[in-house]
């Protein structure tokens, strides 16, 4: 016969802490961050409706002491009209304020009923005081790891509306909470509590002897306006959001009912993306309807609630990265701008000092105006030449205030590096600026010297003059003195005299031209890394190549990445017809003159 098994009956049951006090312990000593067990104190004050809160970190018989003292309602009076601190110390996580949000009361921010237990991370004491209905003044003592807590009255010469909360001593580890950090975590932790309830938070720091207002953090950057609003059945969302320059401190905070949950929106793996993760935007996306973890109060449980809010929010965030991706066309462009003028300038001042013989293919040296290219990607290149026109019938451009010349700061030899055969002879001008780089012209006086080498000076109290080489070659080290007044400055060139030169370029130079533009052209396959376009002036640049990816990371990487391909292109230029040897040393003395004055 079958053996008949007996069911084992099923049980069931609540659950129920088995410990209080070690339940209470767990719950005190949950929130880890003591500026955000402040802010919950600060919190209570708001609910309270209180207009002006002030916290005082102090030193009081030598224990240092934290004090929030705020004008609201207070704590509820009991029946007898005394405040009732003991609903408050036995009612832990069963807070009145959730029953005022179940009637539908807004604003109000705990739920909970433990905001007081974080008071175990700031320091040792808690004391409570507030005022009965007859005007006199109660208070509750808590300590740190004691269950128990007392009542008791407080001698006071005046009453005071409101609360006054005190924490002593406080835990070595946090006595260095100055007033200043206060401030600033309060101006962003309470950011549209303290802005839409309108109260006045003061700091007040008698140790450091300073005083401050908590004003609700500003945003920089473009506020973002007709964004797709994110609704759900839960709720709206509110967004406030900013476009700024690229930056690491650029970030979107998360905020629940005003109050700051996540300092990053993408601290949250769910939005570890674009375009929360590109660094252009900064602001908050407040979502009412999150649910947190009661401890620390910057945990998000990810209920159907957060489900919700992820994908109500995607058309919004769509429409952020579109505006990224004009944002970063438009700074590419202004860094195009910025890196070609920087460029360009460091060319102008190496041929300044260069041979003017070997480097004639730049106009740089000569009268004209500048032509204008347009690059294929939209990024305007200018391609100058000299500043200064000559002649009787040129028009004189009328000068700017800045223009005209201060006194004098600096003299340079032009060209302060030359080649000569020997018995041979050649100008040089001393070139005079101000501290802004404008050329100095009144009032100023040259004296050429020969500080080192065989030679001869030819108007050596002129500003152009003449060098003759001696008969055997050698290193010459010419100074010249510039004087205006009692500034004196002075400037130095070297000349090498030789009996030889390098060969003439087998192939004619081609017609003189401006500084060149650039202009990107990605072909990451590709292993070429530049090219000189001779019909638009430009030099194309690939940016798909592994060294322009591994330059941009850092912007003088980049910038000095860039000045070697221009070196590179007009030297390939300029000396059609030299053997490699030869390219490699004309790239090297053009590469060492330009990125002296890259800045």
């Amino acid at each position: 016969m079958p053996v008949k098994r007996k069911r084992r009956a099923e049980e069931s049951g609540k659950l129920r802490i088995g410990d209080d006090w070690q339940a209470i312990t767990i719950i005190a000593l949950s929130q880890n961050n003591p500026l955000k067990a402040v802010a919950e104190f600060v919190e209570n004050s708001i609910d309270a409706n209180a207009t002006n809160i002030t916290i005082v970190r102090g030193k009081e018989k030598g224990m240092p002491y934290l004090r929030i003292t705020d004008d609201g309602e207070g704590v509820p009076r009991d029946a007898n009209g005394i405040p009732n601190f003991k609903h408050v110390a036995t009612h832990i996580c069963d807070s009145i304020k959730r029953q005022l949000k179940a009637s539908g009361v807004k604003g109000v921010q705990g739920e909970f009923g433990i905001g007081l237990l974080s008071f175990w991370t700031v320091g040792e004491e808690l004391t409570m005081a507030c005022t009965a209905s007859d005007g006199r003044t109660y208070e509750m003592r808590m300590r740190k790891g004691d269950p128990g807590y007392l009542v008791s009255k407080k001698r006071t010469l005046f009453s005071e509306h409101g609360t006054e909360l005190t924490i002593r001593p406080l835990l070595p580890g946090i006595r260095h909470l100055s007033g200043e950090k206060i401030q600033w975590y309060l101006a962003s932790e309470l950011r549209d509590r303290i802005r839409k309830s309108s109260v006045k938070v003061t700091v007040i720091d008698r140790q450091a002897r300073k005083q401050c207002t908590v004003e609700p953090r500003q945003f920089g950057g473009r506020l973002l306006h007709q964004l797709p609003l994110p609704r759900c059945s839960f709720g709206d969302i509110y967004l406030e959001l900013y476009l700024a320059d690229s930056g690491t401190s650029n970030q979107v905070g998360l905020y629940r009912s005003g109050t700051r949950v996540l300092e990053a929106i993408t601290q949250l793996d769910a939005f570890q993306h674009s375009p929360w993760s590109e660094g252009f935007i900064q602001g908050i996306v407040d979502v009412p309807f999150l649910s947190l973890t009661p401890g620390t109060r910057s945990g998000i449980i990810h209920d159907v609630a957060f489900a919700a809010m992820q994908e109500c929010i995607k058309p919004t965030e769509k429409a952020l990265v579109h505006i990224i991706e004009e944002q970063k066309k438009a700074e590419e462009e202004r860094a195009s701008r910025k890196i070609l003028k920087t460029i360009q300038k460091a060319f102008r001042e190496a041929l300044l000092t260069l041979p003017v013989e070997e480097y004639d293919w730049f106009d740089i040296h000569k009268g004209g105006e500048g032509h204008r290219h347009q690059s294929q990607q939209g990024v305007e290149t200018v391609n100058e030449g000299s500043v200064s026109v000559t002649g009787a019938g040129a028009a004189e451009k009328q000068k700017q205030f800045f223009e005209y010349a201060g006194p004098l700061y600096s003299v340079r030899i032009s060209p302060s590096s030359c080649v000569l055969p020997v018995g041979e002879s050649r100008t040089l001008r001393a070139i005079a600026r101000d501290r802004s780089r404008n050329l100095v012209e009144h009032h100023v006086q040259f004296n050429w010297q020969l500080a080192e080498g065989n030679g001869h000076i030819e108007d050596e109290h002129d500003e152009v003059a003449t060098f003759q080489a001696a008969s055997e070659p050698g290193l010459v080290r010419l100074k010249v003195i510039a004087s205006q007044h009692d500034i004196c400055c002075d400037g130095e060139a070297l000349i090498t005299v030789t009996e030889s030169l390098l060969p003439e370029s087998r192939a004619p130079a081609s017609v003189s031209h401006g500084l060149p533009g650039y202009t990107y052209r990605r072909a990451p396959g590709e292993l070429w890394r530049s090219k000189f376009d001779a019909d638009q002036n430009v030099i194309v640049i690939n940016n798909g190549h592994r060294d322009f990816v591994y330059a941009s990371r850092v912007k003088a990487l980049k910038l000095r990445y860039i000045c070697r391909l221009f070196a590179k292109e007009l030297v390939f230029k300029n000396f059609p017809g030299y053997s490699a040897e030869q390219l490699l040393e004309r790239m090297v003395e053009l590469s060492l003159y330009t990125e002296e004055h890259l800045k």
